[in-house]
């Protein structure tokens, strides 16, 4: 089963995490907030999903606003996705983000993700569009 959904507004890193003066380690704040919304995205899509087991192939993609500064030429560029956004966040914390957003919620742990196709792109509306294929392994 093939799951779509997307997440709305800035793509948001996983950030390290954060510890109090007693030791207690905590998820920053703005992580915290942009999990949830990768949760509701995918539960509200997918209200009746309970947490799958199965093989997960998943494909991502984080599209970033277009700096305002940038002239016509270089944003029409970034549009035909002639520039790349090599800058940060790093592609791997923001997979962290939306893998660790969606345990307990699309599947039981996201150590169940054989297969991985992630980017960072610009464009005029940010945010991110999430595939996720449920794959059925046959039991021989």
């Amino acid at each position: 089963m093939i799951c779509e959904f997307e997440v709305p507004g800035d793509p948001v890193a996983k950030g390290r995490p954060r510890f109090t003066r007693t030791g207690f380690a905590y998820t920053p704040q703005k992580t915290a907030r942009y999990e949830n919304l990768v949760r509701l995205a995918y539960a509200g899509k997918y209200p009746d999903r309970n947490p799958s087991e199965s093989a997960v192939s998943l494909s991502m993609v984080s599209t970033f606003p277009i700096p305002v500064s940038w002239p016509k030429k270089k944003k029409l560029l970034a549009l035909l996705e002639k520039i790349f956004k090599k800058s940060r966040p790093d592609l791997d914390n923001l997979i962290k983000s939306v893998c660790d957003g969606l345990n307990e919620v699309a599947w039981k742990d996201d150590a169940q993700i054989f297969e991985l196709y992630a980017r960072k792109k610009y464009g005029e509306v940010p945010r991110t569009e999430v595939k996720i294929d449920f794959v059925e392994e046959d039991p021989e």
